[in-house]
């Protein structure tokens, strides 16, 4: 049997090796945000407090606003 070469069980337990590897690898970065973004949130006002937004904004630029919010008349 060659060393380089998986068939059978140990081809699908390789597979599923990488598989589960990747998959743990991108849950904190991607899924775990996605999921709890009340944590995130959480997170960004305490590390935001304090901090006046047009105050440490590049090149005299303008605070970001959503262009497609609808001012109420």
């Amino acid at each position: 049997m060659s060393a380089s070469r998986f068939k059978g069980w140990r081809y699908a337990a390789f597979i599923s090796g990488v598989v589960g590897a990747i998959s743990l690898a991108i849950y904190p970065v991607i899924i775990d945000p996605m999921i709890n973004t009340d944590k995130y949130k959480r997170i960004q006002e305490v590390t935001r407090e304090g901090i006046i937004q047009e105050n440490i904004q590049p090149g005299n630029m303008k605070v970001w606003t959503d262009p497609f919010d609808r001012k109420k008349s």
